[in-house]
């Protein structure tokens, strides 16, 4: 009798084994990178601050006009994040002077490329999550994940597809001067402050089908082609559509709408 109520519990304890997070280092994860290879985790824990700003193949480009130094890495191997937790910061843009911030150094500023897919699919970010300037070489994908502080994404440049369908953005979600060449989703995506896509550019189209913007939507000088897809979006912050154009032709929040019914 004994043995087969422990058998019971087992069994009924495998559900909850099979979600557990293990815990994982960052510097662990750092160190795949640093080797060259792929990096792969579903349901963990990561610890400390993910820096990839300062890889053992960083170079470093002075410019001459203002003599800011220029550090960049390059992550080799695809990553791979599914329903994972990221404790402290993901860094892939640092200014030693301002931090993860929008200015930039007068002096140096660090930032990481991606030359193949990136995925973090169902994670949470509970601190920092910075990729400005950061160029991702494969297709990008950040699907039902959860941003606790601003999701820094300002001059990123993306290559091919890219998904950001059902996040959830606590904070600012900057994309600003962002160029997207193929269709971008951003379906059921929730902005609960600022969503900023000033300057960007949606060269294959974009996706807002049922996304919710709960603080200002900046689509000033945003520039679409092909489709502007926001059928059921909800906006119930403040909107500013100054200048942007669908298909080289200025357009409104209001006609946007009408044209989405």
């Amino acid at each position: 009798m004994m043995k087969k109520l422990q058998l019971l519990v087992v069994v009924l304890m495998l559900p909850l084994l099979a979600f557990a997070q293990k815990s994982v280092s960052a510097s662990e994860i750092l160190a795949k990178i640093n080797r060259g290879e792929a990096v792969s985790y579903k349901n963990a824990t990561i610890e400390g601050d993910l820096d990839m700003t300062k890889l053992q193949n960083m170079k470093m480009k002075q410019d001459g006009k203002n003599s800011t130094k220029e550090y960049t890495s390059t992550v080799t191997a695809p990553l791979t994040f599914v329903n994972c937790t990221f404790k402290g910061d993901v860094l892939a843009y640092f200014n030693p002077e301002n931090g993860i911030n929008l200015k930039i150094s007068k002096n140096e500023l660090y930032k990481t490329n991606f030359e193949k897919d990136v995925v973090f699919e169902n994670c949470s970010f509970k601190e920092g999550a910075a990729f400005k300037y950061s160029a991702f070489d494969g297709k990008a994908s950040f699907v039902s994940s959860r941003f606790a502080e601003e999701a820094l994404f300002k001059y990123a440049e993306f290559e091919k597809g890219v998904n950001f369908s059902n996040v959830r953005f606590e904070r600012d979600a900057n994309f600003k001067y962002v160029e997207f060449p193929e269709m971008v989703s951003f379906a059921g995506a929730a902005f609960k402050q600022e969503a900023n896509f000033k300057y960007t550019k949606f060269e294959g189209g974009v996706n807002f089908e049922k996304a919710s913007f709960d603080g200002a939507a900046n689509f000033k000088y945003a520039k679409i082609s092909d489709n502007f897809n926001i059928k059921g979006a909800r906006f119930n912050g403040g909107d500013d559509f100054k200048y942007t154009q669908l298909n080289n032709r200025q357009v409104s929040l209001t006609a946007l709408l009408d044209m989405n019914k």
